[in-house]
């Protein structure tokens, strides 16, 4: 694998990578183009995607992918891939229970879940198959147990109910009043080194890095038919005059995609996205342990699936997210006042809880479409938003890509491929 190589960092990235362009095809730059239908192919870039966590790392890779004359760019505004919301998240591969039928998160999610996994297999990414408990204390959360597992058998999705027996056996102390189902699916993932191999896979297949570029500008010439202009900014500079250029454009920004494709889209197009805060919490105690993730039962119209445990790679046991409304996607701060609440919700179903071992750890901001829920069952679920859109040719928008994002990056990767060249 070849090193990373972090573009962008001395000079300006647009002026950058307009150079490393003209190099390459060994001709004089324009810097005034002519942009017509018939110039798109004379860009600087056929594809450039805007973003670099693992959603935009995974289209990135398979754009790249697509033939031996594409070349792709992509734009990440911090100096590492990955800083945002893949990063800070609870780093579960999930199994697809959540999303309902028909939509778009549970058809990612699926065939990610399954790419993931061969991925990790055959590349030796840190992962486990560790398996999921879903877990019920009274009737209510029996019903929405009962749920799952009816939406599950639908999908094909192997899950069953553990006696009570069981259950007490594996996990003497995971309490779980009602009941208990389990998702043998599920798992965990090294979110960083699924990220780094995708960047280094990226690179190696030809595709191009600009790190510490911020996006200031993207405008579609003659409706995307003659290519996009992109400017960024570099820290500690101002945006550049040279634009760099592109056939296409993916929008895979994250926490900022709303601001990316108002850019492009006419005002009355444009959308804002709602941020929720979520922080997580670590555990310094032997005891209770778990070696199962274990989740509260799902709540309708709730803007997560409630504080649950999780396990690293090393084995550590920690608990998240909550779920804080903010107005600020920069906020990472974990916020203390929320861990009283956080503990008690824990206590439900980790009775031997020691609160005095539990600490604040990290927080990650889940870009949103709006305050609605986060699972079918809630009032005005919200799926993921990724389409071509009409007007602007080329030119790929994907907003509200929380979770199950990680799960389904690299199917989303195949599912953008689709839409430009399908």
């Amino acid at each position: 694998m070849a090193a990373p190589r972090f573009l962008a960092t001395r000079m300006a990235a647009s002026r950058f990578l307009a150079t490393t362009f003209r190099r390459r095809q060994r001709q004089p730059y324009k810097k005034s183009r002519s942009f017509t239908s018939t110039s798109a192919p004379r860009a600087d870039f056929t594809h450039a995607v805007i973003g670099g966590g693992a959603v935009g790392l995974a289209i990135a890779r398979r754009l790249q992918s697509h033939g031996p004359s594409v070349s792709t760019v992509l734009i990440e505004r911090h100096r590492h891939v990955g800083t945002e919301t893949s990063s800070r998240n609870s780093e579960v591969i999930h199994a697809g229970l959540y999303y309902g039928h028909g939509t778009l998160k549970t058809r990612l999610c699926l065939h990610g879940r399954r790419m993931l996994y061969a991925l990790c297999d055959a590349r030796r990414i840190p992962h486990s198959n560790c398996g999921k408990w879903i877990v019920a204390q009274d009737d209510a959360q029996m019903a929405e147990l009962e749920k799952l597992h009816a939406v599950a058998r639908e999908l094909d999705v192997p899950t069953r109910f553990l006696a009570p027996d069981e259950a007490r056996r594996r996990e003497p102390d995971v309490r779980a009043a009602r009941g208990v189902l389990e998702s043998p699916t599920t798992g965990i993932v090294d979110s960083h080194a699924y990220m780094a191999f995708l960047q280094g896979d990226f690179e190696d297949r030809g595709g191009d890095c600009a790190l510490g570029a911020a996006v200031t500008d993207v405008e579609a010439v003659d409706g995307g038919r003659g290519g996009y202009r992109i400017w960024t900014r570099t820290e500690g500079h101002l945006a550049d005059d040279e634009p760099i250029t592109a056939e296409t454009v993916v929008n895979s920004a994250g926490l900022a995609a709303a601001e990316v494709q108002n850019m492009i889209l006419p005002a009355h197009r444009h959308r804002e996205l709602y941020y929720a805060k979520g922080s997580y919490f670590s555990y310094a105690a032997a005891h209770p342990k778990p070696t199962t993730l274990v989740y509260p039962a799902p709540t309708p119209g709730h803007g997560g699936l409630g504080t649950h445990l999780t396990i690293d790679m090393a084995g550590r046991v920690r608990f998240g997210p909550d779920v804080e409304w903010t107005d600020d996607p920069t906020d990472v701060k974990v916020n203390a006042s929320r861990l009283a609440a956080a503990l008690d919700d824990i206590q439900t179903y980790l009775p031997g809880l020691q609160r005095d071992a539990v600490d604040l750890d990290y927080c990650g901001i889940r870009p949103k479409l709006g305050r609605q829920s986060s699972v079918v069952g809630g009032r005005n679920f919200i799926d993921f938003h990724i389409v071509k859109e009409e007007g602007f040719e080329g030119f790929v928008n994907l907003l509200g890509i929380e979770s199950p994002g990680l799960t389904s990056s690299l199917a989303i990767g195949e599912y953008v491929h689709g839409l430009l060249y399908k």
